[in-house]
């Protein structure tokens, strides 16, 4: 029997070791789920977190912007919005310049839903970035130039 596509185990254990999507993609899960039991509490998870304080600011914001800064596509973001505007913390709103235009405006019960959590995001991400080796801004860094890639 041919060996031909056999990899050898010596390669899995060095991709298991140094592949840098890996060790991000492990780390952002458990970031996630720390941030996701801490904000329970709150009555939010750690996306919805996420999405209502992008859209803590004067004006309603498109769904683009949002979705880019978030990393998602449009359908993703649609999805993460449904709970929050079934919740009344988020109003989907049609642009007076653009009808097919949709923007995204925090509700008062969305800045409510913040106000509570925000304690507690700071709590945790004040101790996440004391336990890191290293400087948090230069990992931020990192990381924002990884995002760059496309």
């Amino acid at each position: 029997m041919s060996n031909s596509g056999v990899i050898a185990f010596e390669t899995t254990l060095k991709i298991h070791d140094t592949c840098l999507c890996l060790h991000a993609q492990r780390a952002a899960r458990a970031l996630a789920r720390r941030f996701d039991v801490a904000l329970r509490p709150a009555g939010l998870t750690n996306g919805q977190f996420l999405l209502l304080i992008l859209l803590n600011r004067p004006e309603p914001l498109s769904m683009g912007p949002v979705a880019k800064l978030l990393a998602m596509d449009r359908t993703t973001l649609t999805a993460a919005l449904k709970p929050l505007k079934r919740r009344g913390l988020v109003v989907v709103l049609k642009c007076a310049d653009d009808r097919r235009a949709s923007l995204l405006e925090l509700t008062d019960a969305g800045r409510a839903a913040l106000g509570k959590a925000l304690p507690i995001w700071t709590g945790l991400h004040e101790d996440i970035e004391a336990g890191l080796a290293g400087s948090s801004d230069a990992l931020r860094t990192g990381l924002a130039n990884l995002a760059r890639i496309d």
